[in-house]
């Protein structure tokens, strides 16, 4: 997910990544609500399609911890001390903002199962807390790897609601999107640290990608627009799926 940055240079192969990430989640929501209105018979919760579902948010996670780490390089430039913390604390809470209301829109329209601590909330909380990870640039995979295993320790922990961002839920939690920092942060952690080698100082570290662009173009155009993509492409998907089936599906 990428959130508002710099009039600065994009690097369109990081758009294009992006791009391949929304057309996966476009994809497996299209899935995902013709077997929750019960139009066909999809099973997206085991197997191939819960894979499917997982590699999508890993991606979007990842590319998001790539973007903090280039953003970071170029901010340390002209902002220093609370100011460079407060830029990042800003664009954090700008998620955790939107986050918040579609856990009011979900809350009002599907009740059960309506999102807590979504990717929005999960990246929103990231990006806050990235410019204390930034600083240690590769050593952030190790970092992210402890992340993730400490996460799959805490699988199956109960406690109360004010634990669910870290991954401990209540017996009787149940949400359709659900992302905590353990072991999601991870996934970011991992991402700044490939942003340290692949962008170093915010300048790309690999050459001879250029004859790719010209096919990539509709990949990266989506990329650039994808938070106003996810915010509006379930609305977008039930409304056609609503007319295709002649009822509304709410």
């Amino acid at each position: 997910m990428s959130f508002p940055s710099e009039k600065k240079e994009r690097f369109w192969e990081l758009d294009s990544f992006r791009g391949i990430a929304i057309a996966m989640m476009v994809l497996f929501h299209i899935l995902f609500d013709i077997s929750y209105f019960g139009i066909l018979q999809i099973n997206v919760n085991y197997g191939f399609w819960r894979f499917f579902g997982y590699l999508t948010a890993v991606l979007f996670v990842f590319i998001a911890g790539v973007s903090v780490f280039i953003s970071s390089e170029r901010s340390k430039k002209y902002l220093k001390g609370i100011h460079f913390y407060l830029k990042f604390f800003k664009r954090g809470m700008f998620l955790l903002f939107t986050g918040g209301l579609i856990t009011i829109v979900t809350w009002l329209v599907i009740r059960e199962g309506f999102i807590v601590f979504g990717i929005l909330h999960l990246i929103g909380l990231s990006v806050i807390l990235s410019p204390f990870f930034v600083r240690f640039e590769k050593f952030n995979t190790l970092l992210g790897i402890a992340v993730i295993i400490t996460g799959i320790f805490l699988t199956g922990i109960k406690g109360p609601y004010i634990l669910i961002p870290i991954g401990i839920t209540p017996n009787t939690f149940y949400s359709l999107d659900y992302e905590p920092l353990f072991p999601w942060f991870g996934f970011f952690l991992i991402g700044i640290a490939a942003g340290s080698y692949f962008y170093p100082k915010a300048q790309r570290n690999f050459k001879n990608i250029l004859n790719y662009k010209k096919y990539l173009e509709f990949l990266g155009f989506i990329g650039r627009h994808s938070l106003i993509i996810y915010l509006i492409h379930q609305p977008v998907i039930i409304l056609i799926l609503s007319l295709l089936e002649g009822r509304i599906l709410i």
